[in-house]
């Protein structure tokens, strides 16, 4: 598996447990629909990490850090909740984007010394 692929899984996810927490609320909250936004932006930055484009990485990398620390508070509210359903999504939200951000690090770190083999 490379970046681009872990990063496809992580925005897909976003999307769908995003959406889901939020279309199957009975008193949906707008801020539940910030995963789903992080997702979409993070699916437009795709290409970008396919190609290695630097710019569109690092932005994917930034949108899935600060989604992963941004989901804990929701997580916390959930336990707190005992909602189960609500900490499977989170949960796995929180999963998808740890896992991706080890393939960014990874792809970084290769590409870092495939530039030192060269010069």
């Amino acid at each position: 598996m490379n970046a681009h692929t872990a990063s496809l899984i992580n925005a897909f996810t976003l999307i769908v447990m995003g959406g889901w927490g939020y279309f199957g609320s009975l008193n949906p909250s707008p801020t539940s629909l910030i995963p789903v936004i992080v997702g979409v932006l993070i699916l437009v930055c795709n290409n970008g990490i396919k190609f290695e484009h630097k710019i569109l990485s690092h932005i994917a990398v930034v949108l899935t850090l600060l989604i992963a620390l941004a989901l804990f508070m929701p997580l916390k509210g959930a336990i707190g909740r005992e909602d189960t359903l609500a900490i499977i999504r989170i949960g796995l939200m929180i999963a998808t984007s740890i896992f991706a951000m080890v393939y960014f690090i990874r792809s970084f770190s290769a590409a870092k010394k495939a530039r030192q083999a060269k010069g």
